[in-house]
């Protein structure tokens, strides 16, 4: 493949500067303008040149001999300080060489991909961390980036390529008197391996939630106060508030990071009977988001009787209690009583659900998971017919195998790769 080069780190005015150069003629690239590298995993100092002999900048520099680097091929990092001049100086010299050119978007990974340093899995828990916002989600990629996902998948794929196997010889001795019975070993491996997809594929939903965030909808009547709670959540006028009814028409979101975990608050119209061709819009659309959510804050009075229904989990609170001196269980967007409590308890209840994560976090995975699950199902019936059904309870099983090899990526990854590689940045 071609060598390839670009800044490695952000955009813009810093301290410090990467540029990386990957590929088969990465060192005679970098020798142009440091001169000798140091040695492999090592790192010197250089003066980076032009090619009149200029000097551009003072930089650290750092040789990885393939296999032994990121993207499994030869690489050199130039850490530079982190001048927009000098990053552009530097960028220039390596186009005008003619010898490499510049790295398109998520390059270097995906070529760590196809030399086998990371699976495609991997990859994904990659730009997971690098978009992350939140210690929950850091923690979450982090998980996934060290191959957790992949490690457990290859357990599962061993026990079935054991009980293919197992199947199979069956088969190949079945005019031969085959003194041991496969039946109960089989069994049991199908059994273990379904038990573990199923509770891994109930912790996808938790983990996605991770990844992209909760969501909070505040749900009450016109006029309860969510858009004046909404601000208050957020620190700032993010809502329009007024004494006029139906001033929220469309669902206002501000997201925070809520005791580390992603957390968006939904500021929803509010929920009456209206002959206005708008605001009933906005109701609608109110009560489908507040349905969609994974919790409400309801806020209404205890005999108050809404659009929708509060389900387990859901916070009921009496709100505007600024103005209701007799009672302190609710409150106050205005004067900020009860948020504190409020978010106490979101934060408990989602951290609960957090517990049961697992380490699928995309869709994707769940439903590769679900493919095997169902041919495990399947090879799991035929198993029970009898020993004439072996050859179906054999493709059964091979059919759930490939289905959780797509999920790591070792076989019809093509057409999720570009997809997945659009995400990242250059120089990733």
């Amino acid at each position: 493949m071609d060598t390839v080069f670009a800044l490695a780190s952000a955009q813009g005015r810093a301290g410090v500067s990467v540029i990386r150069i990957s590929g088969h003629t990465a060192w005679a690239v970098a020798e142009h303008l440091c001169g000798a590298l140091p040695e492999p995993r090592k790192s010197a100092v250089r003066f980076i040149r032009s090619q009149d002999g200029t000097v551009i900048d003072q930089a650290l520099v750092l040789a990885f001999k393939g296999p032994h680097s990121f993207t499994g091929e030869d690489v050199v990092e130039f850490h530079v300080h982190g001048s927009i001049a000098v990053v552009r100086a530097i960028l220039a010299e390596l186009s005008d060489q003619g010898s490499a050119r510049m790295a398109e978007a998520g390059e270097f990974t995906r070529r760590a991909l196809e030399n086998g340093k990371l699976d495609l899995s991997q990859v994904e828990g990659l730009a997971d961390l690098i978009d992350a916002e939140t210690e929950a989600q850091r923690k979450q990629a982090v998980r996934v980036l060290t191959g957790s996902l992949g490690d457990k998948v290859e357990i599962w794929r061993t026990k079935l390529i054991r009980a293919a196997a197992l199947i199979e010889a069956t088969i190949d001795f079945a005019d031969e008197d085959v003194p041991v019975d496969v039946t109960p070993e089989v069994t049991s491996l199908l059994k273990d391996v379904s038990c573990d997809i199923e509770s891994e594929i109930a912790g996808t939903h938790v983990a996605e939630r991770i990844r992209s965030g909760f969501e909070v909808a505040l749900v009450g009547a016109p006029n309860a106060g969510k858009s004046t709670l909404l601000n208050k959540l957020s620190g700032r006028d993010a809502a329009i508030t007024s004494e006029i009814a139906g001033t929220t028409r469309d669902v206002i979101e501000v997201r925070m990071d809520l005791g580390g975990l992603p957390v968006t608050f939904l500021d929803t119209a509010g929920l009456r009977q209206s002959t206005d061709e708008i605001e009933k819009i906005g109701i609608e659309r109110a009560i489908a988001r507040a349905r969609d959510a994974d919790l409400r804050v309801f806020l209404s009075k205890p005999s108050e009787k809404l659009l929708i229904d509060p389900v387990e989990d859901d916070i009921q609170l009496i709100p505007k209690v600024d103005l209701l001196p007799e009672t302190d269980l609710g409150i106050s967007g205005k004067t900020g009583q009860g948020i504190p409590e409020l978010l106490e308890k979101i934060g408990t209840i989602f951290g609960k659900r957090v517990s049961g994560v697992g380490l699928a976090t995309h869709e994707r995975h769940r439903f590769a998971m679900q493919r095997a699950l169902k041919d495990l199902d399947n090879s799991f019936d035929a198993l029970l017919r009898g020993p004439e059904f072996y050859d179906i309870t054999a493709q059964e099983l091979r059919s759930a195998i490939r289905s959780l090899e797509t999920l790591v990526g070792r076989i019809d990854a093509e057409n999720l790769l570009d997809e997945i590689f659009s995400s990242f940045c250059l120089g990733k």
